[in-house]
């Protein structure tokens, strides 16, 4: 198989030669990597989460079987640097670099109480020109020899978190003031079409998320999640499929997520990821013997403290033995279940990729 052939194979619930692998680097981890090979490094794309569509030349090379696309800001609303150094992206977020990161310096609408606040708030143009170009140039380029991923970054949750700061979000959603759900359905309906747009040019699997778990457990209470964002995940599911039946989506949930699993199924999820290691109740056992039959994997490899602290050995045996569980008889990406961070050694790196390679 190639991988093209292998990936498609996967997500469509077949059994393919190995499963495909799909990683994803920091910026830092891709400059590294690209000195360590010989290879140019490639600027990261200007996107809300970058990190998952870009470096796709060095990922290919390394071995993974999909590429990763968005839609990315256009020329007239890219990420900008102020005088004070602070940086600001097209949704208005303002950060500020602090080491290896950019910090939340201040939310845009941390003080948003009604609905004229968020009506009279600019938020990115979903249909604004350019804003596919990374798409349509990753799909014609790619589409014939890997599969392609279309990234929605943030779709409902974190996105509004992002604008209001998390700490007043979480205390709306109890206290439900008027600017709230209108909030929620405005970022909704940007990535509803951004979504779109991405299954319209020929994305094979779209990828969304929100986090909506933590190391111990759920961030939200499950029946306050149900309340709140299962019915919104649902419409846009349908809404999906509507532009494409066949169309396979992937949900993004950091932590400790194994009550609204069932629920993720019933609402028409395809695949789940990230699979965190080392948050309770997630282990690949468990996920596989109650949930294989209905759900495609996609994530499991631990960047918290195998990837920067086992050795080399130590992780080609997880990568095997995460292999064995989830994927057998189907249905398994094998990937991090984060970005490669910049404190994973380079020997622990290519040992992920040789385990691959080895399957």
């Amino acid at each position: 198989m190639n991988s093209r052939e292998r990936f498609i194979t996967t997500i469509n619930g077949g059994e393919p030669d190995r499963p495909p692998v799909f990683a994803n680097f920091t910026p830092q981890v891709a400059e590294k990597m690209s000195k360590y090979l010989g290879l140019s490094y490639e600027e990261p794309v200007d996107a809300l989460l970058s990190t998952r569509i870009s470096h796709t030349k060095l990922l290919l090379h390394l071995g993974n079987d999909a590429v990763g696309t968005a839609s990315i800001a256009p020329a007239d609303s890219a990420t900008v640097t102020n005088p004070d150094g602070t940086l600001v992206n097209e949704y208005g977020m303002i950060f500020k670099p602090k080491g290896l990161y950019n910090e939340f310096y201040k939310y845009p609408l941390e003080s948003a109480e009604t609905v004229e606040d968020i009506e009279n708030y600019h938020f990115p143009d979903p249909f604004a020109e350019g804003r596919y170009a990374d798409a349509e140039n990753k799909i014609a380029t790619y589409s014939n020899d890997y599969g392609v991923i279309g990234d929605l970054e943030t779709a409902i949750f974190e996105t509004s978190w992002y604008l209001t700061g998390l700490e007043k979000f979480f205390m709306d959603m109890m206290i439900q003031p008027p600017y709230f759900y209108k909030l929620m359905d405005k970022v909704m309906d940007i990535h509803l079409e951004m979504g779109k747009e991405l299954i319209r040019r020929g994305i094979d699997m779209l990828w969304a998320g929100d986090d909506f778990g933590g190391q111990d457990g759920m961030l939200i209470e499950p029946d306050q999640w149900r309340q709140v964002f299962k019915p919104r995940m649902k419409y846009m599911f349908e809404e999906f499929r509507k532009v494409n039946t066949d169309i396979k989506i992937a949900w993004h949930t950091c932590g400790s997520v194994v009550p609204i699993i069932p629920d993720l199924i019933e609402i028409g999820l395809d695949i789940l990821n990230p699979l965190q290691p080392l948050a309770k109740d997630m282990t690949p056992e468990l996920l596989k013997s109650e949930f294989g039959k209905d759900l495609i994997f996609f994530g499991g490899i631990c960047v918290q403290d195998l990837m920067p602290n086992g050795s080399p050995q130590q992780i080609k045996d997880e990568v095997k033995r995460r292999a064995d569980i989830f994927g057998k008889d189907g249905g398994y990406i094998l990937a991090p279940a984060h970005n490669i961070q910049d404190d994973t050694p380079i020997e622990n790196i290519m040992a992920f990729f040789e385990a691959v390679q080895e399957l």
